[in-house]
């Protein structure tokens, strides 16, 4: 597939502010996905693409954060393991859906995605009770890692929600881990794309280096000053694309 050098441009933007949002709040895929669809690239090879990028951020935040040793390796181990191989899953499965379902699926997806985002609690950075044990969070942890194989936009949001909600996590230290969810369940999911050929690869990578620098600048900036939510930009933005999107096919 041709693209235009300033289509490059554009999505390579849109990935640098997108791998910033995810590193502090997540659901960077909310711009990069429905940006991809925008620009006219078919729905299995834009989720497939997206994995590409997504995974260059979510590995540099989730560096940044492992290297303050803000993650328990020791502890959620079998967790990334379970997300990763039901990510492959998701992935395998998405694949077996037409485009044309797709176009109609995706900006309904997406519009859920943005009204969770809105309608989710605030969540703050103090340690709380914990309701589920490491072991029961892995089923949790796992239906995220299938979505995200699956669709994927919103999946750092869900991780941190439920790591605040149900394992008791401040904000910082469940944004730390869900870097760690989410990279392992991007790169499960990758492998089965790239298996399968349907990464535009130059496109990718070129929105990997503005994800990453996204993601440097983020990481950064959540471990100083605590996660930000960045929800009335992302929101705004997801619903302008999806607005376009749904009007596209139902035209």
């Amino acid at each position: 597939m041709e693209l235009g050098l300033d289509t490059y441009a554009i999505l390579t933007t849109v990935a640098f502010v997108a791998g910033f949002i995810d590193a502090i709040a997540g659901g960077g895929g909310l711009l990069t996905l429905p940006a991809m669809l925008w620009a006219g690239i078919p729905p299995i090879a834009a989720l497939a693409t997206n994995k590409l990028q997504s995974s260059f951020g979510s590995g540099t935040a989730c560096l940044n954060f492992s290297r303050k040793g803000m993650i328990d390796w020791r502890t959620y181990a079998p967790t990334v393991a379970i997300i990763a191989a039901l990510s492959a899953v998701g992935a395998l499965a998405v694949q077996a859906v037409g485009n044309d379902a797709l176009n109609l699926i995706v900006p309904v997806l997406l519009l859920a995605v943005a009204g969770y985002i809105v309608l989710s609690p605030r969540m703050h950075d103090e340690d709380a009770h914990q309701r589920l044990s490491v072991k029961a969070y892995m089923p949790v942890g796992g239906a995220i890692g299938f979505y995200d194989g699956f669709f994927g936009p919103g999946t750092g949001s869900f991780f941190a929600t439920t790591l605040v909600s149900l394992r008791g996590m401040g904000l910082t230290r469940a944004t730390a881990h869900t870097k760690a969810f989410n990279f392992a369940s991007n790169i499960g999911s990758l492998i089965v794309f790239l298996f399968a050929g349907h990464i535009l690869f130059l496109l990718g990578l070129c929105m990997a280096v503005g994800t990453t620098a996204g993601a440097l600048v983020g990481s950064h900036m959540a471990m100083r000053f605590g996660a930000r939510v960045i929800r009335p930009l992302l929101v705004t933005i997801s619903l302008a694309m999806t607005a376009r999107l749904l009007w596209n096919a139902l035209a």
